[in-house]
């Protein structure tokens, strides 16, 4: 179960880690042909949307690599299937129904709280 957690986690994490980056370091402009919601959201809370992923991605590697607060990796599957919960609402609220990425991510992050319980 190691294993797979790992594969799982590193999946996850390496994605959430490029999405919160490019939230971080590009413009509406640029976001918006790959995320029609930008407009619908001040810039201060996308920045800090970005920082959460980051944030999150780490948490998934950083403490079971370290064996350091290991509690921190099932936390963040937990926030990020809340997180996903959210933006699949936005999704929904707004003219964009494209939420097959958003439920594929929300079960990737409930496997990782199972396999991160086993760790």
């Amino acid at each position: 179960m190691n294993i797979a957690y790992w594969i799982v986690a590193g999946l996850l994490a390496l994605f959430y880690f490029y999405a919160g980056t490019l939230k971080m370091v590009r413009s509406r402009d640029q976001l918006r042909p790959m995320m029609a919601w930008v407009d619908r959201i001040p810039l201060p809370a996308l920045r800090a949307l970005g920082t959460v992923e980051i944030l999150g991605a780490t948490s998934l590697i950083l403490p079971p690599l370290t064996g350091t607060a290991p509690w921190l990796a099932p936390a963040a599957a937990i926030g990020f299937v809340l997180l996903q919960t959210g933006t699949i609402a936005v999704h929904l609220s707004g003219e964009d129904r494209r939420i097959t990425l958003n439920v594929g991510l929300t079960s990737t992050a409930a496997v990782t709280i199972w396999l991160a319980n086993g760790l």
